[in-house]
């Protein structure tokens, strides 16, 4: 066949249409046509949620395997957390019940005790609950804002406690809201006691960038304290109610070159998470009045046997006349003259006994002038 009687043009089966620079061109025009229209107008969301409805029965079929698979792993997980849970709970009750009989016989020996000292009944302290609004804006404190203000009656310095222990002490008091400064603040101090050596110390806040804690200060080196030890308050204050759980001993440095350790304690209420506090009545508010002093009438001092007489009780002794009293108007003894009454004799023992005495004195003065001399 003569060469030039061949086709050189490529057969329908490799016809490639388009050149590929071509279709590039193309579809990159659409693709960012597509992504403004979308952006600006939302062209492309009808058809996004269309696609979606149809794709979601076998997004539904293709995933049922895995939660299958996942939600059996899950299931024997939560059994086993759940059995170890139940086992735990039931510990904790026996724990509880003996706890609670023990308590039972602790309050009724208090009880007896107390009225054999003649001592008042604890009294219970009121309190409110109040919910954590949010986080003071100052990062330099640590403060709570609650929902609770004047007008639910909260007082500046009420105390601040959650489920687990104490928060901080009310600061500042509006309307409706009050402010709550938590015991991890730096200008924040509360008295405390070691429930193990019933040791009294003062807690600073310590506050840092992760949450805050406690610091006890001017502890002595040697002083006995262990971590782990915890702290409550001591109840000093007129504030806080004694017995509440501020913290735990969580570190002890002693250092060589000073005479106080550095005794850092962790907070036992949440002061990083609390949602629901109780505010309570400052403890000096919940006393009962202080009783009114007696004052003692004045006692005349007793005269011994043996003093000396004041020089003008010796004269009105010896020479001062008995006056007769007033005739009262009308009566019919002014009619006649009234003589006056005699002078009492004095006794001549006494006058004896007031010479003797005089002349002690002065013999006395004598010697005490001769010794000055």
């Amino acid at each position: 066949m003569p060469l030039g009687t061949l086709d050189r043009t490529a057969p329908p089966l490799f016809n490639q249409g388009p050149s590929a620079l071509s279709k590039l061109i193309f579809f990159s025009a659409l693709s960012l046509f597509l992504m403004v229209a979308d952006a600006r107008f939302h062209l492309v969301q009808p058809i996004r949620a269309a696609i979606g409805a149809v794709l979601y029965p076998v997004q539904w079929v293709a995933m049922k395997p895995v939660q299958f698979v996942l939600g059996g792993t899950r299931y024997f997980e939560d059994l086993q957390v759940a059995q170890r849970n139940e086992a735990d709970a039931r510990k904790s009750l026996a724990l509880q019940s003996e706890r609670a009989s023990q308590s039972d016989a602790l309050a009724q020996e208090n009880a007896r005790l107390r009225s054999m000292l003649d001592l008042r009944a604890s009294t219970t302290t009121p309190g409110r609950v109040a919910e954590v609004l949010y986080d003071a804006a100052d990062p330099y404190t640590r403060k709570l804002i609650l929902d609770q203000g004047m007008t639910q009656g909260i007082v500046p310095g009420s105390p601040v406690i959650d489920e687990r222990g104490v928060l901080g002490q009310v600061t500042q008091v509006l309307p409706f809201t009050s402010e709550v400064t938590l015991v991890t603040d730096r200008d924040l101090a509360i008295p405390v006691q070691n429930t193990r050596t019933g040791a009294r110390s003062v807690a600073f806040g310590e506050a840092n960038a992760y949450g805050g804690g406690l610091e006890l200060r001017f502890m002595q080196a040697n002083s006995d304290v262990q971590e782990g030890d915890l702290l409550t308050t001591s109840g000093v204050d007129g504030v806080y109610p004694a017995g509440l759980p501020v913290g735990k001993i969580d570190r002890i440095e002693r250092r060589a070159d000073s005479a106080f350790a550095r005794i850092h304690c962790v907070p036992a209420g949440g002061v990083a998470g609390a949602r629901y506090v109780m505010v309570l009545v400052p403890a000096n508010l919940n006393l009962p009045p202080k009783p009114v002093p007696v004052v003692a009438p004045p006692v005349a001092p007793v005269k011994k046997k043996g003093d000396k007489p004041a020089k003008g009780e010796k004269a009105d002794k010896t020479s001062k006349p008995a006056q007769a009293a007033p005739a009262a108007p009308g009566d019919k003894a002014t009619d006649k003259p009234v003589k006056p009454a005699a002078p009492a004799q004095p006794d001549k023992a006494q006058v004896a006994a007031d010479k003797a005495a005089d002349k002690a004195a002065d013999k006395a003065d004598r010697k005490e002038k001769g010794a000055a001399r």
